[in-house]
């Protein structure tokens, strides 16, 4: 047998010996006596995830404009929707017109709770409505199958 198949082996079972001995018992110490002393600072995880930190805030606050802008754009659509549903509305304005047929419908309508209905009547809609055009509801005929 030769030597080197002895020596090789046996540098590296060495060489690994060394390195644990070494972590065990300066290497650990040491690391340990410098983790101690980032403790010890004030601060100091805040400094190094101060970009993480500041990244985070921009995109909340982003997100939260966002939610700000959709949610009063709803609010106001909404309000604007329930200001058209108002029962009164249209009493107020046969009042202002000076249309008394109008202005009594109204009432008596807002009386037997009907006014919301009445509002949502449109006479450019019903118009519209009664119109049946049955040629555009028809679908086209298959190519080669007539």
């Amino acid at each position: 047998m030769e030597l080197t198949q002895f020596v090789i082996p046996l540098f590296v079972a060495l060489e690994v010996v060394l390195i644990l001995v070494l972590y065990r018992y300066v290497l650990r110490d040491w690391i340990i006596q410098k983790w101690e002393e980032k403790l010890d600072e004030e601060g100091w995880l805040i400094v190094k995830l101060e970009p993480v930190i500041d990244e985070i805030e921009d995109r909340m606050h982003d997100k939260l404009d966002q939610f700000q802008s959709s949610f009063f754009g709803s609010i106001g659509k909404m309000t604007a929707n329930a200001k058209n549903l108002d029962p009164m509305n249209n009493l107020r304005k046969a009042a202002k017109s000076g249309d008394w047929p109008s202005m009594l419908v109204e009432y008596a309508a807002n009386k037997a709770g009907l006014g919301g209905v009445l509002g949502q009547i449109n006479p450019q809609t019903t118009q519209k409505e009664g119109v049946n055009d049955t040629q555009a509801t028809l679908p086209k005929p298959l190519k080669g199958l007539k």
